[in-house]
């Protein structure tokens, strides 16, 4: 079942087009893995997606339903929450008060306060500590949390591993995995490492300059076709069936 399609999505910034005619699908359980060199698009994309950014032309569809007029925070009561590269937690409160500021402001579902401990453990000695306190790794872990605690249906995630230690990243990934094993919420993750988003990814999607230059399989279409498509090496689009 598709939950998120993306038709012909045009943003941009100023007279700079970020984002050129970007079509993708991304299904109920599944995780679409994106992949670009920096000024890609990638963030402007997801920025668009959650409705931060505003489109120039194109729709956003979320189980069927045209959201692409809608504000962020209608966005996230439809069920489309983003955990933005650089966390953005309340610094200033504690761990618990980001959380329920989340689920005060998201849409019904299983996700609780409970619930997105059981699935994060590592949050429950935190929850009284102030969030400017925490590592990178932990801080990663209560953006999650706090985009789960508004129940999305589509989970966007900017640049997951981004400035974490290795032994931070290890500990986020279990934990995602763990989220991608319940198989109700479709993901969409940036990630850099190249290996490590075709691990995780059930599909990929290369960004090169504002449009996809390679989308299909990691499997099939193997590391190095990948890596050409970063760094535009490309001859040509390969499309996913």
């Amino acid at each position: 079942m598709t939950m998120l399609a993306v038709n012909n999505l045009v943003a941009g910034h100023g007279l700079l087009t970020a984002v050129r005619d970007v079509s993708l699908r991304v299904h109920t359980g599944e995780v679409l893995g994106v992949i670009g060199a920096n000024g890609a698009g990638k963030t402007t994309l997801f920025r668009t997606l959650a409705g931060v950014h505003p489109a120039t032309s194109g729709t956003i569809l979320l189980d069927g339903e045209d959201v692409s007029a809608l504000s962020p925070s209608r966005r996230v009561a439809s069920g489309i929450a983003m955990v933005p590269e650089g966390r953005r937690l309340f610094v200033d409160m504690t761990v618990r008060e980001n959380l329920q500021i989340a689920g005060e402001n998201g849409r019904a579902g299983p996700w609780t306060l409970e619930s997105v401990l059981d699935a994060l453990p590592s949050l429950l000695p935190l929850l009284k500590v102030l969030t400017g306190g925490l590592s990178g790794g932990q801080r990663q872990a209560v953006a999650i949390g706090r985009a789960l605690m508004s129940n999305p249906r589509v989970l966007l995630l900017d640049e997951v591993s981004l400035g974490l230690s290795p032994v931070a990243i290890e500990g986020l990934y279990e934990q995602l995995a763990g989220l991608k094993a319940r198989g109700d919420t479709a993901m969409v993750v940036v990630e850099q490492d190249l290996d490590r988003a075709m691990q995780f990814s059930d599909r990929v999607v290369c960004m090169l300059e504002g449009h996809i230059a390679l989308e299909g399989l990691p499997q099939v279409l193997g590391k190095q076709a990948i890596t050409d498509a970063y760094f535009g090496l490309a001859q040509g689009d390969i499309a996913y069936a």
